[in-house]
């Protein structure tokens, strides 16, 4: 039986253990390359910061998915810049060393907050991983169930997430099923292209 649990920032263990979740979840993206202590604190702040929060999915007491989130996402990131700014530049020095570039993308993440503004109240998804031998069981499903059935719908118009729109159709077809409509399609600085979605209260679940 799977249980999902809000673990807090003093759990440490664990989030390490969703560190390396990460890290087998997405290889290559970003955020892995800038490496273990770098995660590490960024999953912190997600469960020290009062609007965010990260949600741990267990099966017998083993930590198998997490999914990270914040109804106040600008606010978030001017708090990772405020308390853990040294921190993350420490961790991202191997990073920068590795490849130079890798300090504007950087610098782009920590100014997301001015990106992340909207007229409206929201919920964002942030980060959502199942260990890969525990794919296919439905703990993404239920990591998402746990987000929506938390979230006050009456104070928040919809929960918002990104993914990247080519050369992920599992990804778009997870969301999709899970209820979430796409929003918009953009592109990054990177070239990258994402879609954007939305999930509202109203959207039946196909």
């Amino acid at each position: 039986m799977i249980l999902i649990k809000r673990i807090e920032v003093s759990e440490k263990k664990l989030i390490k253990q969703i560190v390396q979740i990460h890290l087998k979840t997405f290889p290559g993206f970003f955020l892995t390359f800038m490496g273990k202590g770098f995660l590490n604190q960024m999953y912190a702040c997600y469960c020290s910061h009062p609007a965010s929060g990260l949600y741990v999915a267990f099966d017998e007491e083993k930590p198998v998915g997490f999914l990270a989130f914040s109804s106040d996402f600008s606010g978030l990131y001017k708090y990772m810049i405020k308390h853990k700014l040294f921190a993350f530049m420490w961790y991202s020095i191997g990073a920068f060393f590795r490849k130079p570039k890798v300090f504007l993308r950087l610098v782009r993440a920590l100014l997301k907050p001015g990106e992340a503004k909207r007229k409206e109240d929201y919920v964002e998804l942030s980060s959502i991983g199942v260990a890969p031998e525990q794919k296919g069981k439905g703990i993404g499903s239920l990591l998402i169930d746990k987000l929506k059935e938390d979230t006050d719908f009456t104070k928040f118009t919809y929960i918002n997430l990104e993914t990247d729109a080519e050369n992920n159709e599992a990804a778009n077809r997870f969301y999709q099923k899970n209820g979430f409509k796409l929003f918009r399609t953009y592109q990054t600085r990177e070239g990258r292209e994402m879609n954007e979605y939305r999930y509202t209260e109203k959207d039946p679940i196909s």
